[in-house]
């Protein structure tokens, strides 16, 4: 059996020893390096010489994910560099700008285990996958008529704000502060419990907020409901 080889690019030790030891277990996966960033990333590329997949985190020190997939799309486009995204953002803009880049899946770090290992092997063996969210994304777009340019200038103009938050982000935001729960918000936006719990942990971040009042507050003195 041919084994998936696999290079794990992601900042956090934490991040790539979790995705590491779920992978351990897996007869026909192996992890053969790792890297903290697109700089490092790009030198182990070079030095490849068989298939391999890249699980690529977006925001990253140095050398964004998509800015790495752009370039190893462009430099190594001869060599059998599969790259699939793991992000925990699933907005408009994010998802495009890895899809125009080239990324052959891209995936939630809220996913389930098998949903993870499913786009592995289907990415290794030459196919495409996009996660649930990322689908609608596209589905949407698609049918809407919109160019890639065009989805790319409506996701950048939705995040206008002082906070740059995403469309996601923003959608979460309205509904927190209708005191609505993790899984309520899950129910009604169609994503998992897990993609909430990220996105309201980041939203409360960028904001620099500790409670649900301090929020409140500062989305009413910023404007963003």
């Amino acid at each position: 059996m041919e084994k998936i080889n696999v290079v794990l690019v992601d900042d956090h030790v934490l991040v790539r020893d979790g995705i590491r030891a779920l992978l351990e277990d897996q007869e026909d996966i192996q992890v053969i390096n790792e890297a903290s960033n697109g700089k490092n990333a790009l030198t182990i590329v070079k030095n490849i010489d068989h298939k391999v997949v890249l699980i690529v985190d977006i925001r990253m020190p140095e050398m964004t994910g998509i800015e790495l997939v752009t370039l190893i799309k462009q430099q190594y486009s001869e060599k059998e560099i599969k790259t699939l995204v793991l992000s925990m953002h699933d907005s408009e803009e994010y998802v495009v700008q890895s899809i125009q880049a080239g990324a052959d899946g891209y995936l939630l770090k809220g996913s389930s285990k098998e949903e993870f290992l499913k786009a592995l092997h289907k990415i290794a063996s030459g196919d495409k996958y996009f996660t649930g969210d990322v689908s609608d994304i596209i589905m949407n777009n698609f049918v809407s008529g919109k160019t890639p340019n065009k989805i790319q200038s409506t996701a950048v103009n939705q995040t206008e704000n002082p906070f740059k938050l995403t469309k996601r982000e923003t959608q979460i935001l309205h509904l927190v502060l209708q005191l609505k729960n993790n899984k309520d918000i899950a129910d009604e936006l169609k994503i998992s419990k897990r993609t909430v719990e990220v996105h309201r942990f980041n939203l409360m971040k960028k904001l620099n907020v500790k409670n649900i009042m301090e929020l409140n507050q500062k989305a009413n003195e910023f404007n963003l409901i």
